[in-house]
């Protein structure tokens, strides 16, 4: 899938006349969604107060942070950057590894994630947004009842996203169709390869229990929340250097940018959805930017819509002369 037919897509959704949602989750799914979003979010929660005294190892800390990079880049670099937004092209075999290492970060199937997100850019922050955190209004009660909202509570509607309509060339293509139907046994393998690697390494069951505590439930409590707060946070805090469509209120918040893998240079992103980079200017980290030009010299991807001096210097809300020269085309 190439960038010109990822945003074909994106725009066929906006103007097209088939509704928004199409069907409803079944009350097992949301059983089960309670379960995989509560779990994660209470591991972390107890996990504070278990570091100052005991249950955390070098082990523990070294399969935590692995699987925190490989399902987070699977989810902002394959889910997001590639197969939502077609920031670069690839071959089948690592179109289907990233597909897989996003389905590892527990935040529902391929394709479902990529209908949600394109629905958001077509709508954003308006009517229809699955997750705009402006939807209750602009008072101080409206507002933070839409944080709530866009956080973690629109995962709890009934309503699905229609896919046909938002995401018709994944449902056309049968390896995307496969991962997306195998969710529940990647959110099984997610679960237990930290445990299993916890009790090989340390050799016993006490380092599968912590390894299973730190590597499975705080990391998945940590990486949702941080994928969550982009939603929520970077829609009403930062600054918005980039315009964006009207009504658009994504920004850009610095303090989430290496945890999210550069994802909150959110203003950045909605500026210019296809673009490989999500940090536009200088002193914008961006490791997934870092990741896929890495990739591309190695081979693996092709076709990178890198940030150009002129396409950054055309959204420029208030253009700083000189500031175009210094655009990074990549990391």
């Amino acid at each position: 899938m190439g960038a010109v037919s990822s945003g074909a897509v994106v725009e066929r959704a906006r103007v097209g006349g088939n509704p928004l949602v199409q069907g409803r989750r079944p009350a097992a799914a949301m059983a089960a969604l309670w379960v995989l979003v509560v779990t994660p979010f209470a591991a972390l929660v107890v996990a504070v107060p278990l570091a100052w005294g005991w249950g955390v190892s070098w082990t523990d800390v070294a399969i935590a942070a692995t699987a925190y990079i490989v399902t987070g880049f699977g989810v902002t670099i394959g889910f997001h950057r590639y197969l939502t937004h077609g920031a670069f092209k690839t071959s089948r075999w690592l179109r289907v590894i990233l597909a897989v290492a996003g389905g590892l970060a527990v935040q529902g199937s391929v394709i479902q994630w990529v209908a949600d997100h394109r629905r958001h850019h077509a709508l954003a922050d308006r009517d229809g947004d699955p997750h705009s955190p402006w939807r209750y209004g602009q008072s101080v009660r409206g507002l933070a009842k839409g944080l709530l909202f866009a956080h973690v509570g629109w995962m709890f509607q009934r309503e699905l996203t229609n896919r046909p309509r938002f995401a018709p060339d994944l449902l056309a293509d049968p390896a995307m169709r496969r991962v997306d139907r195998l969710f529940l046994p990647l959110t099984a393998v997610s679960l237990l390869a930290p445990p299993v690697a916890g009790g090989l390494i340390a050799g016993g069951w006490g380092g599968a229990l912590t390894a299973f505590f730190w590597g499975s439930l705080v990391r998945i409590g940590l990486l949702h929340h941080v994928t969550w707060s982009v939603n929520s946070v970077c829609h009403v805090f930062g600054d918005r250097p980039l315009s964006t469509r009207a009504g658009d209120r994504a920004a850009n918040f610095w303090p989430l940018a290496i945890l999210s893998l550069g994802e909150s240079w959110h203003n950045g992103h909605h500026a210019d959805p296809t673009s490989a980079r999500h940090g536009m200017l200088p002193a914008q980290p961006d490791p997934s930017a870092r990741l896929i030009w890495l990739l591309e010299k190695a081979g693996w991807v092709h076709d990178v819509r890198w940030p150009t001096p002129a396409r950054v210097a055309a959204r420029r809300r208030a253009p700083i002369p000189g500031a175009a020269e210094h655009v990074p085309r990549s990391p």
